[in-house]
């Protein structure tokens, strides 16, 4: 079945787990574990000197707040992508988490993830 046929809490069960985890791992700074649930295609994209100077020089990557807010989903393809309302522990204000997510081999894949 494809990720875009799931229903909406299906969705946000696959998605918030993942999306916990990228926070843990931003904040903690360690890169191989930010991209173990990434696709084949966006790990090779990832420069690891770019996201490691990103984890040490950012305020935002590294105190990243537990407990994002679910927004809800949007559909297009064979992609879902996954809105948070996600705060800092450290800095004031609001950013929005995107996760984009698909199948890659059989498997349930980040695609894409942002805050803006």
């Amino acid at each position: 079945m494809s990720i875009v046929e799931l229903s909406d809490d299906e969705i946000r069960g696959v998605a918030e787990p993942l999306w916990n985890d990228l926070v843990k791992c931003s904040n903690e700074g360690k890169y191989g574990e930010f991209v173990k649930n990434f696709s084949s295609s966006l790990a090779l994209a990832m420069n690891q000197v770019v996201v490691g100077h990103q984890f040490a020089n950012s305020t935002l990557a590294r105190n990243l707040s537990e407990g994002a807010e679910f927004l809800g989903i949007i559909r297009r393809g064979d992609h879902v992508t996954v809105l948070f309302r996600q705060r800092s522990s450290k800095m004031p204000g609001e950013w929005l988490g995107r996760l984009v997510l698909g199948h890659e081999d059989g498997k349930v894949r980040i695609f894409g993830a942002s805050i803006f």
